[in-house]
């Protein structure tokens, strides 16, 4: 550990994490102004220059940012603090009650990802006054990412997005991970594939043109489809599932509307504008499509010298050599990289991967003062190095 560090005890992290967990910000609504207030009240505090973006009512993402020189961009931390519903199962630890039993903590969003926000938050308040006139820190702390990135997109498209975000020089995303780097993740391209027809008594199809024949040809287009890229490195290659067939009204009648949503997940170095005329080339005509979602993929070489700074910190808290991974799910990363500055990027965080969006969701509470005190170097390392 660095000598420098300042003496906030490790477990203030985890007692902001348990604040985090109290707070229900359930997605859909969400009402992630809890916490985005609450941290917002800390940080300025410490000294941050801090600025809440509403997308929707009780809902907002937080951006905090301190020091910053012309010479050298500030280091970024990012994480979401919605969280998905509880699902069907009973729970044995109250989801909100933020309950520590032995070495773990439990609650909805305790490994995605309320203690890798806590983690960094105290970090960042730790080393304020260390920091606070270096390159310096921003941190962003969004709303919606678990539908899809909303509240990070929303920050992006605002007009002033350069004054509020700024650059960076490099970006953290605290997702889970177990305090293992991950070098990038897939993207994601959902689209709904639609057709239409003539609807005519189910008697005299002859009569009608059916909707449903035309998308079912089309799904069968894309059962083997090729992305016409070779595999990456360490992402292998992008896939692509039919998700969802939906047509017709009644059975006697021919339908006169069909639809059909693909899920597809690309690796680096595919490009989704491609993809989309690839589709509508092997479709064929009178197949019409929607972008759903579009969130680019995210990839640091591991050669990459912070990278490999990161990963010597983090190799501190394990025995066995660490290897560049990356992982399927999407972060808001895709989002923020472009007006960073396309800065390099790892995933790292406290929470279980595993845990993400499972019935009683937990992380282990010494994972969270790990990850504070590699925030903390990280940061350090970046503004005083």
């Amino acid at each position: 550990m660095a000598d420098n560090l300042s003496s906030i005890p490790v477990n203030d992290a985890v007692a902001l994490t348990q604040t985090l967990l109290r707070m229900n910000t359930i997605n859909p609504p969400g009402n992630e102004d809890q916490c985005t207030r609450y941290l917002a009240e800390l940080l300025s505090a410490a000294g941050y220059d801090c600025r809440l973006v509403d997308f929707a009512p009780h809902r907002s993402t937080l951006v905090a940012r301190i020091g910053g020189k012309p010479d050298k961009p500030p280091i970024c931390f990012t994480g979401h603090v919605d969280v998905v519903p509880l699902g069907s199962a009973k729970w044995a630890h109250d989801p909100f009650g933020a309950e520590i039993v032995g070495d773990k903590l439990y609650g909805r969003g305790s490994s995605d990802m309320k203690s890798g926000v806590a983690a960094f938050t105290i970090a960042a308040i730790a080393v304020a006054s260390e920091i606070k006139d270096s390159a310096g820190l921003t941190l962003v702390i969004t709303a919606g990412e678990e539908t899809g990135c909303e509240g990070a997109f929303h920050l992006v498209g605002m007009s002033d997005v350069a004054e509020i975000l700024g650059k960076a020089g490099a970006l953290v995303v605290a997702e889970p991970t177990g305090n293992q780097p991950l070098v990038g993740h897939k993207g994601a391209f959902w689209l709904k594939a639609s057709a239409t027809g003539v609807t005519a008594h189910g008697s005299m199809p002859e009569s009608g043109d059916n909707a449903i024949y035309k998308i079912a040809r089309a799904a069968l287009a894309l059962e083997n489809f090729d992305f016409a890229t070779p595999p990456h490195a360490l992402m292998g290659q992008g896939t692509l599932n039919i998700g969802t067939a939906r047509g017709g009204l009644n059975i006697n009648s021919v339908p006169d509307a069909a639809e059909m949503t693909i899920d597809i997940r690309t690796v680096a170095g595919q490009d989704h504008r491609q993809i989309w005329g690839c589709l509508c080339s092997r479709m064929g005509p009178g197949i019409g499509l929607q972008t759903l979602l579009d969130v680019g993929s995210v990839f640091t070489a591991p050669e990459d010298p912070w990278m490999q700074s990161v990963f010597a910190r983090c190799q501190t808290l394990f025995d066995t050599p660490l290897q560049p991974k990356t992982v399927s799910y999407f972060t808001d990363a895709a989002a923020l990289r472009e007006p960073l500055g396309q800065p390099p990027t790892v995933i790292l965080g406290p929470g279980e991967p595993h845990m993400a969006h499972q019935t009683d969701e937990f992380c282990y509470v010494a994972r969270i003062g790990e990850a504070e005190q590699l925030f903390r170097q990280i940061i350090l390392d970046w503004c005083k190095g």
